[in-house]
């Protein structure tokens, strides 16, 4: 193992006073020490965001559209250490951390389209007699530093989700990353600099809390873009005064099967969705609600799709359930799951721990205010509940403080477009899970979910101001 692991300040390689140890979540080797920024360290940070801010607002639409198509070139040059250091240090299976390493390829290349087309608007002004001469013209300017707080879940394309509409809009960002996962985001700056991402424009700064809090309430920084926990999510929110805040938080996905679905697709979408990165997605599927017609049809394909799940080595090729983040959040899952049996539910299949994995678990006979229906997993658990009428099962998933994706399998436009309008989710997905994202797309949820969405387009609105330019248009004389 190489020294501590310097942070990214100013385009700088920066040492730290303390590190903290980054390990295996699997068999808890250690990977790598990091270096952890003190109170000078932010200022420097935060100075250095402050400084390029200026810099970063005067470069053109083809210089990040340069960048960013480079640092996607980069990555993808560099795709198998990155997928491999995601493996390492989030025990995501070596499978899913190289679709995580396509997707944010793909994140920053739509980023760099975006660059060159951030819109404006003509807006006539001659409403109102002696206004014939006015008109307006909208655009839309970088709104100044961004501080981005990932989560270990994506280490890479969670970051590329703010950093990339970022750089788009003409704004430096600084990254705190996940204290589980902070090599993936410093190699994210390795590869930004190369690029030629000005100094300060990208800097990347492992802190404990106290610093973090310590930038989230600093006004310099214009907008606070936080992927994590509701409650964290929240709180940070009451700290900010006067910023713009995004928040991307939790979830408890549902599915709803209607009888006349596909139950074959159904059944290989919701395994797919609930064990995939051992669940811990804020939309995996957690709740599935089957119309009670089909309810023993469905479970039964479930089950034989779920026993398919291979649980396990995160570098096996094959592995889809790899471990929990920590022994703490497998402790915390294994409690759920047994303290729901002990209050009625019923375990279909897996529910037992080897080491630090966690086997697919399906349980059923679940009550809407066990923690295993009503918060959210986080984990390989899915329940499945049975219901009479489509209201009914669209009223229960709507009883969750969550409200982030929902999925309907059906093969009646009218039910899909009456769960569409009815559904409290900022997304539904029909003949699909809600596990689906693609990168693009506007993404986000409503209440404990979140507020504001992601996906390049909508980011890039956040992360800009419009400002109107009033012309007064006089007759040219001898005109």
């Amino acid at each position: 193992m190489q020294g501590p692991r310097p942070f990214l300040v100013n385009g700088e390689w920066t040492p730290g006073a303390s590190t903290a140890r980054v390990t295996n979540p699997f068999n808890g080797q250690l990977i790598a020490e990091v270096c952890q920024a003190g109170e000078a360290d932010a200022e420097a940070a935060m100075a250095s965001s402050a400084a390029a801010a200026p810099v970063m607002g005067r470069l053109s639409s083809h210089a990040r559209y340069n960048i960013l198509q480079e640092i996607a070139a980069l990555i993808y040059k560099r795709r198998d250490e990155f997928a491999q250091t995601i493996t390492a240090e989030a025990g995501k299976p070596i499978a899913d951390a190289k679709r995580e390493v396509s997707r944010s390829i793909q994140t920053f290349t739509v980023a760099a389209e975006e660059a060159k087309r951030i819109p404006g608007e003509v807006v006539p002004l001659d409403w109102t007699p002696n206004t014939e001469s006015f008109l307006g013209i909208l655009r839309r300017f970088p709104i100044g530093p961004i501080l981005g707080i990932t989560p270990f879940n994506f280490p890479l394309n969670l970051v590329a989700h703010k950093v990339a509409p970022a750089l788009a809009a003409g704004n430096p960002i600084l990254i705190k990353p996940a204290p589980q996962t902070p090599l993936t985001a410093l190699l994210l700056g390795e590869v930004a600099l190369v690029a030629g991402v000005p100094p300060g424009g990208l800097n990347v700064l492992p802190c404990d809390n106290v610093i973090a809090e310590r930038l989230v309430v600093d006004p310099r920084f214009k907008l606070l873009s936080f992927t994590g926990s509701a409650p964290v999510g929240w709180m940070l929110k009451a700290k900010c005064g006067k910023k713009k805040v995004t928040l991307e938080l939790g979830g408890n996905a549902g599915v709803i099967i209607e009888p006349d679905a596909d139950l074959d697709l159904a059944a290989q979408r919701c395994a797919a969705g609930g064990f995939g990165y051992a669940g811990q997605t804020c939309i995996s599927v957690q709740r599935i609600l089957v119309h009670h017609s089909v309810a023993d049809a469905f479970s039964t394909k479930l089950l034989l799709q779920v026993a398919r799940v291979k649980a396990g080595d995160p570098t096996d090729e094959t592995t889809v359930v790899g471990p929990l983040i920590d022994q703490a959040a497998t402790q915390r899952v294994e409690e759920w799951i047994e303290e729901a049996v002990a209050q009625g539910a019923r375990v279909l299949l897996g529910g037992k721990r080897r080491g630090s994995v966690l086997e697919a678990t399906v349980l059923t006979n679940v009550k809407p205010d066990m923690k295993v229906s009503c918060r959210e997993v986080f984990g390989p658990v899915v329940t499945v509940s049975s219901y009479r009428q489509l209201n009914d099962a669209i009223a229960e998933l709507n009883r969750s403080d969550y409200g982030l994706q929902a999925g309907i399998f059906t093969q009646d436009i009218n039910k899909v477009f009456h769960a569409f309008r009815h559904l409290e989710v900022g997304g539904v997905l029909a003949n699909e899970i809600p596990t689906f994202r693609a990168d693009h797309m506007p993404y986000g949820g409503v209440k404990d979910s979140g507020l504001g969405r992601e996906g390049l387009r909508a980011a890039i609105e956040d992360m800009t101001e419009p400002r109107l330019l009033v012309l007064n248009l006089k007759e040219p004389a001898g005109g």
